[in-house]
């Protein structure tokens, strides 16, 4: 029979384990390899302080390499510098892939803005269009007298349209809000600025801000602040040194760094181990490879999906590691022809690839072709087709072939 009084034990590895955790937003002084990018934020965000205009950022870089992090921090304390200046200033956080609508995403801004000038007022979950939950959000803005308020449209690119972003820019300009509005758009792709209406450019008159991949310097530091995490004494030695040095070897990940040094910890927890051991970081490895392939396909459409698999299963079944775009697309569209779908063009299935590239899930090279052709793209899985095809599997309804 099961022991009721030892299910629920935390165990003896981990003391604050939400310090290890995606969602755990740290104060700015925790914020580790990120200075440069730290005060940017802060002269951009500086002029809502002391009841000015914010300036809006345009924030660029893979996964993994803070920008999301720096956003938040660097945004919440600009409400609290605002605080002792006298001035409201205040601030909604919107991840984009949750809400990918313009309706979706006005109703979380202005439930979120709702929930930090605590009103007294309910946000319809429904029912209302996207204009009128914007309304709301004006009124909110006007009736708690906000100097300043600055929206987050995480992974902005997500969103079907620039509709959001357009009223945001141009909302104290129309009347409709007495306040100054910034905005930070945040973006995996580099190219999406490209896209914006020429409108959208003025009214925003952005600053443009590129996160580069932690160094393996950086990670460490990085983890080292995670370390209270744990309980005293817990970690070995050269934990955190294998931990960063991977991370950096790989992707200068530190969303995975920091992944992977939690599921070494779960492990140890799994076998009531008293120490986090190298070993522990080794079986750890694959775990946290999956969830950040897992993170970086969430909310993708199924073609890309699909695309991979047919990476990932051509990886695995070929003496090769390096594919034509041609290749891919003709096993990709034998997955779609088993699946009774339509397939995309080859041209599209080229973008989605090179969109990847970006992304860090697999490298794209040109190759020459010879006398009798000319140069082509090439493009490998940086990580092991397995780690891709249970990544897959895990996060949708695609169930990977393995022939």
């Amino acid at each position: 029979m099961v022991d009721t009084d030892d299910i629920f034990g935390g165990g003896d590895i981990f003391n604050r384990r939400e310090l290890l955790r995606v969602g755990h937003v740290p104060g700015l002084d925790r914020v580790v390899g990120r200075d440069s990018e730290v005060t940017e934020m802060g002269q951009a965000l500086g002029p809502g302080t002391r009841g000015g205009p914010p300036d809006s950022v345009i924030i660029y870089g893979k996964t993994g390499t803070g920008k999301s992090l720096v956003s938040r921090c660097t945004t919440r304390e600009a409400q609290r510098k605002a605080e002792e200046n006298g001035v409201v200033l205040r601030h909604a956080y919107i991840d984009c892939s949750d809400y990918t609508t313009e309706t979706q995403a006005s109703r979380e801004l202005t439930y979120q803005l709702g929930q930090n000038v605590e009103a007294d007022r309910d946000v319809p979950r429904k029912g209302i269009g996207a204009a009128t939950y914007r309304d709301i959000a004006w009124e909110i803005l006007n009736e708690y007298k906000v100097d300043a308020f600055v929206a987050i449209l995480d992974e902005i690119d997500k969103l079907d349209d620039d509709e959001l972003l357009r009223s945001l820019s141009r909302a104290k300009e129309s009347g409709k809000a007495d306040c100054h509005i910034g905005v930070i758009c945040i973006s995996n792709k580099v190219e999406y600025k490209e896209r914006l209406d020429e409108r959208i450019h003025s009214s925003l008159q952005d600053n443009e801000l590129i996160f580069n991949p932690y160094d393996p310097e950086q990670l460490r530091a990085i983890l080292d602040s995670r370390r209270a995490a744990f309980q005293s004494g817990v970690l070995e030695d050269g934990v955190i040194p294998k931990t960063a040095a991977l991370a950096g070897r790989e992707h200068g990940d530190a969303r995975k760094a920091v992944d992977m040094l939690y599921e070494a910890g779960r492990l140890a927890e799994k076998e009531t181990a008293s120490t986090v051991t190298e070993s522990h970081i080794d079986a750890a490895l694959t775990r946290a490879e999956v969830n950040r392939v897992k993170q970086l396909i969430s909310g993708s459409p199924p073609h890309v999906k699909y695309i991979l698999q047919a990476l990932a299963l051509l990886t695995k079944s070929q003496n090769s590691t390096a594919f034509r775009t041609s290749a891919i697309y003709d096993f990709y569209q034998r997955l779609i022809d088993r699946e009774g779908m339509d397939t995309i063009s080859q041209d599209r299935v080229y973008r989605l690839l090179k969109e990847q590239a970006f992304l860090g899930l697999l490298e794209a090279n040109h190759t020459g072709g010879g006398d009798y052709e000319g140069a082509y793209l090439e493009h490998t899985l940086i990580t092991e087709p397995e780690v891709v095809l249970e990544a897959l599997e895990d996060s949708s309804e695609l169930t990977p072939r393995t022939e």
